[in-house]
């Protein structure tokens, strides 16, 4: 182990499996932006990352000019090797001596900024265990970025280059994500035929619908049932509090035929109004499981005081309890409507008639071979890009609502 904890054998090993991650994603990044053929090689990669990773743990330039210029010559090095034997990253026939300089180029400076960073504390000779350890979470934490970033963004970039293409470039190349600005506006005919052909623009209003009716219905149940599992004393609150999520130990498609049964029974298929009855029995008992932990970690004696000046319960509910817990209301119907604007299942299994088509299903249907590709992809965009915009506008509120309540109660 000690002799593992040396320097030059530290910053070496580190900074070749920095070039192998970086080479590898640069020339996916620059295929899938670009249309054309990038690839990593092995030996090139590792004799760059040795090289660099030994310079990065010689020069610790202190001020940022030099280390920007350090980083220049990195990339220079790199844009030179391309047209050599060694060059970390290879490209097919059809690519130019410029994107393949750009290439050299993003992928010395994504190679030696960080490298730097990662090796701060590591010195030639003897490495101290705080050292060494710094340096391996650095590369740990570096490498878990790009994987996290590559696992969301690329089958999001793939979906959004996809809905932008026409049929003729589908049919000649599926995998060129490259998009032809030569097209102009004619770029989103996707998603104007999708609106005016397939109704999307029903099946968003209903979705729409569905959503917000399921949150006022699951606070209005969730609020009361909360607030008693936290405040009050009766018989089985303990059992009741422990037993509120084991509905979600059976998987709800062991249910669907029962459901669909009942629900056919009763008239409510293919009705909005079953939907919206089905929908807060999956949302009731996370939204329960949330908000009594919440409700807990409020102060007793702001809701004692309330009584004592002649409120009643349900008073100090509304005039206390429920303004004091706005972030975890804010989170609660924040994951709910995502909940139900996402389900598919029961409304794939309830729903026949288009008209009254939740946007998950009117997705579904576009999965046809007699509908071009790009439009189920437009669909799926369109689908996804309203609740990112709403989870990432009221995060901070989500992220606060899920972990109040965690440290009393």
């Amino acid at each position: 182990m000690n002799s593992l904890r040396r320097g030059g054998f530290t910053s070496i090993t580190i900074g070749v499996l920095w070039s192998l991650v970086i080479a590898t994603t640069v020339a996916i990044c620059l295929s899938f932006a670009t249309g054309e053929s990038f690839k990593p090689t092995l030996w090139g990669s590792l004799a760059f990352g040795f090289c660099v990773g030994i310079l990065a743990m010689i020069c610790k330039p202190l001020q940022p000019v030099r280390r920007w210029l350090l980083a220049g010559a990195v990339a220079l090095v790199a844009v030179l090797l391309v047209f050599s034997p060694l060059t970390p990253i290879i490209a097919g026939e059809e690519v130019a001596a410029v994107q393949l300089s750009v290439c050299a180029l993003i992928f010395g400076l994504a190679l030696y900024l960080p490298l730097q960073n990662m090796l701060q504390e590591v010195q030639i000779g003897p490495l101290t265990r705080h050292a060494f350890e710094d340096a391996i979470i650095r590369f740990l934490t570096g490498f878990g970025y790009i994987v996290f970033t590559a696992a969301v963004l690329i089958p999001f970039y793939v979906m959004v280059m996809t809905s932008l293409k026409s049929q003729q470039a589908l049919l000649q190349n599926p995998l060129d994500f490259s998009i032809d600005f030569s097209r102009g506006w004619d770029l989103f005919r996707s998603y104007v035929e999708l609106f005016q052909q397939f109704n999307f623009g029903n099946y968003l209003m209903v979705s729409l619908l569905v959503s917000i009716v399921t949150v006022i219905i699951t606070l209005l149940f969730s609020v009361p049932g909360a607030y008693a599992v936290a405040r009050l004393n009766f018989k089985g609150r303990a059992a009741f509090s422990r037993s509120i999520l084991l509905i979600y130990m059976v998987p709800l498609i062991v249910l669907a035929l029962p459901i669909y049964i009942a629900f056919s029974m009763t008239g409510l298929r293919n009705t909005i109004t079953g939907i919206v009855l089905i929908y807060p029995v999956t949302t009731i008992p996370v939204a329960l499981y949330m908000l009594q932990g919440y409700f807990r970690g409020l102060p007793v004696e702001v809701e004692e005081a309330g009584l004592m000046d002649g409120l009643t319960r349900l008073q100090v509910i509304w005039k206390i309890t429920l303004p004091l817990s706005l972030p975890a209301m804010v989170s609660v119907s924040l994951y709910v409507f995502m909940i139900a604007w996402n389900e598919f299942l029961l409304a794939f299994m309830l729903l026949d008639d288009p008209s009254k088509f939740t946007l998950t299903r009117g997705v579904a249907m576009l999965n046809s071979s007699e509908i071009p590709r790009q439009h189920l992809m437009a669909g799926a965009v369109i689908s996804t890009l309203p609740i990112m915009a709403l989870f990432l506008g009221l995060e901070r509120f989500m992220t606060k609502g899920l972990t109040a309540g965690s440290v009393k109660g």
